[in-house]
C-alpha cells in the first residue's frame, strides 16, 4: 500500500512538472562544435529523459550479456543441487524402509550430484551398512573423519561399527578421540565411561565422570553415586595389597554414598585389621542404620580380632538396636548366637519370624538350632523341608545374574552399580519335588552320625548338592566356634551351592 502511494505521488509530480514546463514559455539555445540548436525547454527536457532511458537500456543489455554465462552456470548448479537433494531425500527414506536397491541407487546419484555434501557420505555409509558391506561403510566413515565438518559424524560411525564387531578396544579409542575433540558431546562421554567400566579401568572411568560433570551431562546425585561405586571398586582391588589406600578409598566412597554396603564393609575390615576397632565399628554402624546387610553384621562382629564367639554375639546384639529392618537384625543376632552356642538367644531372636512361611535363612538357622541344642532329628528334618520351599533369601542380583559377592558392574550388560540386594526370581516347582525329603534325610543323617558324614560326602559325588556345614554336628560346650570367620563359612557354602540365576 505504501509503495502504491509513493508511485502515485511520483507520477503526479512528474505530470505536474511536464504541464508546468509546457505552459511556461522559453527557449533553449545550444552551441556545440559549430552547431546551433534552438529548442523549447520542454523539448530539451524530453530529449534529456529519452537519452537517459537509452543509456540505461544499453547498460542493462551490456550487463546481461556479460553476466549471462555465470547466470547459466548458477541455473545449472541450482538444478543439480535440487536433483541431489531429491536423491538424498529418497535415499534416506529407502534406508529407513530397508530398501537396499533403492538406497544404493540414490546413494550413487547423490554422490554424483553432491559429492561434497556431508549427508551424501552419510547416505553412502548407511546404504553400505544396509547391504552388509562393513568394509565400505568403515572406509566412508574414515574419509569423513578427515574433514572438520564431518569428523564427529565419522567417529560415531566408526564407533558403532566397532561395537557391532565387538571390537571394544577400537570402540574405546574412537569414543575417547571424539570426547577429546568435543567434550560436550554426550554420546562419546557415556560410551567411553561404559567401556572403561567394562574393562575395570576405574581410574579412566573417574576421569571421564569428571568430564561429564564439568559439561553438566549428569546430575550431581548420580555423579556422586557413580564416583562412590568406582572408588569402592578401587578399594576392593587394593584391599589385599595396599590397605592404607583401600581404607582411604573406601572411606571416601562411604562419605559420598553412606548406604553403600561394600564400601563400609571394606573400610570396616581394613580398619579392624589395623587395630582401629572403634572407628571401624562407627563406620559400619552408620551404613547399617541406612542399609542393614549380613556383610555389615559380620564385619561389625569381627571389628576386634581374637574375640570369642560370645563377645561377638554381644557386639551384634548392640548393633541390632540400630537396625531399620527387624528381620536383618534378628538374623544377625541368631547367626552370632548359633556360633556362640547360645541356643535360647538364637531361638528367641527368630521367634517372631518362624510362623507362616519364614525365609529360607530363618529355616536353616532353626535347623542348626534344633540339631545343635537337642539333636532332634524330626525337627531338623521339618525345618530343612521348609527351607527348600521357603521364599528365597536376598542376594546380590544384577540383570538376572545372582552372585554371592557384590561387584561394581553387571557381568551381563557391563552397567555400573547394577547389583542390588534383593530376593532373586522364584523358581516354579510342581509341588512333588522329592528333593525336599532327600535333602532332609541326608542332613539329618549327618547330624545323627557326624563321624560318618565326611566319609559319605567323599564317597558320594552327589552329596555336594546337600547343605553341609550349617547343619554339621554340635560342638562341645568348650568349643569356641568354627575355625575362620562366619563370612568364610558363608562364602564356602555359597560357592558350593550357588543360587540359580533365574
Amino acid at each position: 500500500m505504501l509503495k502504491l502511494a509513493v508511485f502515485v505521488i511520483v507520477v503526479a509530480a512528474a505530470a505536474l512538472g511536464i504541464a508546468w514546463l509546457g505552459e511556461t514559455p522559453g527557449t533553449l539555445t545550444v552551441n556545440w562544435l559549430g552547431y546551433r540548436i534552438d529548442t523549447s525547454v520542454l523539448a530539451a527536457g524530453l530529449a534529456l529523459v529519452a537519452f537517459a532511458l537509452v543509456v540505461i537500456f544499453l547498460w542493462s543489455l551490456a550487463r546481461y550479456l556479460i553476466t549471462r554465462p555465470s547466470a547459466v552456470a548458477e541455473l545449472v548448479r541450482r538444478k543439480r543441487e535440487r536433483r541431489g537433494l531429491e536423491a538424498l531425500t529418497h535415499g534416506l527414506v529407502a534406508v529407513g524402509s530397508g530398501d537396499k536397491a533403492e538406497a544404493r541407487r540414490f546413494a550413487a546419484q547423490a554422490d554424483k550430484l553432491l559429492p561434497h555434501e556431508p549427508l551424501t557420505a552419510l547416505l553412502g555409509a548407511q546404504a553400505a551398512q544396509l547391504q552388509g558391506n562393513r568394509t565400505a561403510a568403515r572406509k566412508i566413515f574414515e574419509q569423513m573423519t578427515e574433514t572438520p565438518d564431518t569428523e564427529m559424524l565419522g567417529l560415531r560411525g566408526l564407533f558403532l561399527e566397532a561395537r557391532r564387531e565387538n571390537e571394544n578396544e577400537a570402540a574405546r579409542q574412537f569414543a575417547e578421540r571424539a570426547m577429546q575433540r568435543k567434550p560436550d558431546l554426550a554420546w562419546s562421554v557415556n560410551a567411553l565411561f561404559e567401556l572403561q567400566c567394562r574393562v575395570s579401568d576405574w581410574a579412566g572411568a573417574l576421569r571421564t565422570l569428571d568430564v561429564a560433570q564439568r559439561q553438566k551431562q549428569i546430575e550431581k546425585s548420580v555423579a556422586a553415586r557413580r564416583r562412590a561405586v568406582l572408588l569402592t571398586a578401587q578399594a576392593m582391588d587394593a584391599e589385599e595389597t595396599d590397605q592404607n589406600r583401600a581404607r582411604q578409598l573406601a572411606l571416601e566412597a562411604q562419605k559420598l554414598a553412606p548406604d553403600l554396603v561394600p564400601a563400609a564393609a571394606i573400610a570396616g575390615r581394613v580398619m579392624a585389621s589395623q587395630g582401629d576397632a572403634t572407628r571401624a565399628a562407627r563406620v559400619i554402624a552408620k551404613t547399617w542404620e541406612l542399609n542393614p546387610h549380613p556383610d555389615l553384621a559380620v564385619a561389625y562382629a569381627h571389628t576386634r580380632p581374637g574375640d570369642s564367639p560370645r563377645d561377638r554375639l554381644k557386639r551384634v546384639e548392640f548393633l541390632q538396636q540400630w537396625s531399620p529392618d527387624p528381620l536383618e537384625g534378628a538374623v544377625a543376632v541368631a547367626t552370632a548366637a548359633v556360633e556362640a552356642r547360645e541356643w535360647e538367644k538364637a531361638r528367641e531372636a527368630l521367634k517372631p519370624y518362624i510362623e507362616d512361611r519364614p525365609p529360607a535363612r530363618v529355616c536353616t538357622l532353626m535347623a542348626r538350632i534344633e540339631g545343635g541344642q537337642a539333636g532332634d532329628q524330626g525337627r531338623v528334618r521339618e525345618w530343612l523341608a521348609r527351607a527348600v520351599r521357603a521364599p528365597r533369601d536376598p542376594a546380590w542380583t544384577a540383570d538376572g545374574y545372582v552372585s554371592d559377592q557384590w561387584a561394581p558392574v553387571s557381568p551381563i550388560t557391563g552397567e555400573l552399580d547394577a547389583f542390588e540386594w534383593k530376593a532373586p526370581v522364584e523358581l516354579v516347582s510342581n509341588g512333588d519335588d522329592p528333593l525336599v525329603i532327600e535333602e532332609a534325610d541326608v542332613a539329618v543323617e549327618q547330624i545323627a552320625n557326624p563321624e560318618h558324614a565326611a566319609d559319605d560326602v567323599a564317597e558320594d559325588p552327589e552329596s555336594d548338592e546337600v547343605e553341609e556345614e550349617i547343619f554339621a554336628q554340635p560342638r562341645a560346650p568348650d568349643d569356641p566356634g568354627p575355625e575362620g570367620t562366619y563370612a568364610e563359612a558363608e562364602a564356602e557354602r555359597d560357592r558350593k551351592y550357588p543360587a540359580p540365576s533365574s
